[in-house]
């Protein structure tokens, strides 16, 4: 039988992911990748796997597989009903079917297959970038997605108890940006003092935030800028962006701080409607 997986159902979006593609920012390609990398490396450790390898990432459940050939999945990140392998190795026997439910908690979740994902790789990796449009297209019903030969040995863990993401309020770490002095005396209070709703208009690009817009005291136009993942920038309305895995690699809008990056990946799993925190690093 082939070793693949072939896709039944997506739900809202399903791609391809894996470390991504580190230091092409002079070609203006950003580094795109897993938008919660500890998620991705757990599920790839789980079934032998190296941490980079190329895994499912579904966004909000929805995802069905049917196996054709007997594999080792596991999923981690946001804890869907119907996976028999959250946080935990699990043989897929072949024809079987995987179905990921609505997670309680969180918005993605990762399958890893042992052997990964054999898709062709774009400039070095597998990583799908909605932004630039690199890599794998988002997956649709009816694709075969290769996996690859196993390479390293088992991990020998039958479960890593790792918590679910938390579903309330999260606070996160800020560190302070280059163009804090952009903006009005109070609105460092006023960032670190707000609870900042994630709206639906987020994406793998960013966080769009609603709360009491920060009130800047330059108006004129800033020149382009580096951007990282983690950076919160603030465009003209005032409302914080903050950007994740597929951030663009440079920015005309001001920073006005960095989320730590232990504390990205956290971000990651935010829903629309969940409420974020920021406080100082320092």
């Amino acid at each position: 039988m082939n070793r693949c997986l072939t896709v039944l159902s997506t739900g809202p979006l399903t791609t391809v992911q894996d470390a991504g593609r580190p230091g092409q920012g002079a070609l203006g390609i950003g580094r795109s990748g897993a938008c919660d990398r500890a998620a991705a490396a757990l599920a790839n450790r789980l079934v032998g796997n190296d941490p980079d390898a190329a895994v499912l990432e579904a966004t909000l459940g929805g995802l069905a597989l049917r196996a054709g050939a007997d594999l080792l999945v596991a999923t981690t990140g946001a804890r869907c009903p119907g996976s028999p392998a959250h946080n935990a190795p699990h043989r897929l026997a072949a024809g079987a079917e995987l179905r990921l439910g609505l997670p309680a908690t969180g918005l993605r979740t990762y399958l890893a297959v042992r052997g990964g994902i054999a898709v062709e790789p774009v400039l070095g990796s597998r990583a799908t970038d909605l932004l630039s449009g690199l890599g794998p297209p988002a997956l649709s019903a009816g694709d075969v997605l290769p996996v690859g030969e196993a390479t390293g040995p088992l991990p020998g863990v039958d479960l890593a108890p790792v918590p679910d993401p938390a579903g309330g309020e999260v606070t996160v770490r800020l560190l302070p940006g280059p163009r804090a002095d952009w903006f009005a005396e109070d609105a460092a209070a006023v960032l670190t003092g707000t609870g900042w709703t994630v709206t639906g208009e987020s994406n793998r690009i960013g966080l769009r935030l609603d709360g009491p817009p920060l009130e800047r005291v330059r108006t004129g136009e800033l020149a382009s800028e580096g951007m990282v993942r983690g950076a919160l920038q603030v465009p003209p309305s005032g409302l914080p962006v903050l950007f994740l895995a597929d951030a663009p690699v440079t920015g005309g809008y001001p920073v006005i701080g960095y989320v730590d990056d232990a504390d990205v990946d956290r971000c990651g799993q935010l829903c629309p409607g969940q409420t974020v925190r920021f406080r100082g690093a320092g």
